[in-house]
């Protein structure tokens, strides 16, 4: 009864559960057990068995079958304040799907009992991770049985070392990243096109990439294959190497009329309107950023939230956008909304014209970023010109952006003429 009751322990007293069970099993004249019984209560307050695919639904707590299909060896990790932990994961399914099951401590010994091809019944929480693997609060083994695939599904394998020929689509510069033991490491990420889809490419060793061009075919030998938040990732490390593909690899981008259900989209589309970038305090105290965009393409648009540091990327209405494994999940009002955060990537796509040009011009900053202003045209900038200054500047400009190759303070020709007027003064007398 206590396995049963945990389902129910924010809804009802313990006392409350039992009396419920005993008034269950008087209404069935005896013909159900306590076990039964218990179960029926559990329904009766909404938190019934639910099949695998439905683990994702938007409670926090759920009740399920599933058959062993594959189980990890118990590992010994240490926790922050010091103390050992012990952890394993285990593979359940049915007719549904799978679904990772993590056990801690004391359950991940029991882990030892428990046999490939058993039926568990499981209460558990979602780990909070978009992944969907279940913490284990209670299990126990179930004399039903289940008729599923019992190969592990590839999101849910181990990583393996694989080799692979891509096509290079886009990558970020490279930036430090810290490491648990308080040391740095230098990582780019990339997104790659492989077999037909896109994937986040994790490179440890930018040098190998960093002067590739995009659009290019590469072939990476030893590549990490694995899974995150269930999308597929490829790292690149010490181990890997990197070489000219031989192939070309097609890939191609959904439409905005596809996103009709919750999960990963790479889409293309035009940016209709921008909302400032807000600061706001993540739980563990970290400050952050996000910011709404809406994006069209044909007669479909869909908003999109952009967070963490590529909400600070300047983007401007009427420009092309590419956005690369955005996760859709459901929004405030119900509609469904393209996220960009950590392991999706935004491209502002260049425009088609582009020229060199020569322009002084007043710099101006914005909510939307930093533009120069001539009077006549007004292009947004990188860098970090002081806002109201005077500058002659020199770049390539691409629809509504002015890529600086040199920029130079007006002020600077004003004090070198006086100096020479001085000069002259000083030579005539």
């Amino acid at each position: 009864m206590q396995f049963h009751y945990a389902l129910v322990d924010d809804l009802l007293s313990r006392e409350e559960f039992e009396r419920r069970v005993e008034e269950k099993m008087q209404e069935c004249g005896d013909m159900v057990d306590e076990t039964t019984a218990a179960m029926l209560v559990v329904k009766d307050c909404g938190r019934h068995h639910v099949k695998i695919e439905a683990l994702d639904g938007r409670s926090s707590l759920f009740s399920f079958f599933g058959k062993v299909i594959s189980k990890s060896e118990a590992k010994e990790f240490l926790r922050p304040e010091g103390e050992k932990g012990l952890v394993t994961n285990i593979i359940l399914g049915d007719e549904t799907g799978q679904v990772r099951a993590v056990l801690w401590d004391e359950k991940a010994m029991a882990a030892e009992e428990i046999d490939l091809g058993d039926v568990l019944e499981i209460i558990g929480r979602r780990t909070g991770r978009s992944g969907g693997d279940i913490n284990v609060l209670a299990l126990r083994k179930a004399v039903c049985d289940i008729q599923c695939q019992t190969s592990v599904e590839p999101r849910l394998s181990p990583p393996k070392r694989r080799d692979v020929e891509v096509c290079l689509i886009t990558r970020e510069e490279p930036r430090q990243v810290s490491r648990r033991d308080g040391t740095t490491m230098d990582l780019c990420e990339a997104v790659v096109g492989i077999e037909e889809e896109l994937c986040r490419l994790v490179c440890w060793q930018p040098e190998l990439i960093e002067n590739l061009p995009e659009g290019s075919s590469i072939r990476i030998t030893g590549a990490l294959e694995k899974y995150r938040q269930a999308a597929r990732e490829l790292v690149v490390d010490e181990t890997s190497t990197i070489s000219p593909g031989e192939e070309a690899i097609g890939y191609r981008l959904n439409t905005i009329d596809e996103i009709r259900e919750e999960g990963i989209y790479s889409v293309g589309g035009t940016v209709r309107s921008v909302q400032p970038a807000r600061t706001f305090t993540r739980r563990d105290g970290q400050i952050s950023h996000v910011k709404n965009i809406v994006i069209a393409g044909g007669d479909c648009e869909i908003r999109v939230v952009i967070w963490g540091e590529r909400a600070l990327m300047p983007v401007l209405p009427g420009e092309r956008t590419d956005i690369y494994l955005g996760k859709a999940r459901e929004g405030r009002f119900g509609d469904l909304e393209l996220h960009v955060g950590q392991g999706s990537f935004l491209r502002v796509i260049p425009g088609d014209h582009q020229e060199e040009i020569e322009m002084t011009g007043t710099v101006i900053a914005t909510r939307h970023g930093l533009f120069i202003d001539d009077g006549d045209h007004i292009f947004l900038i990188d860098g970090n010109l002081p806002h109201g200054s005077e500058f002659r500047v020199r770049g390539i400009v691409s629809g509504q952006r002015l890529a600086l190759h040199h920029a130079e303070p007006v002020r600077q020709e004003v004090e070198s003429v006086r100096d020479r007027a001085l000069a002259i003064r000083d030579a005539s007398t």
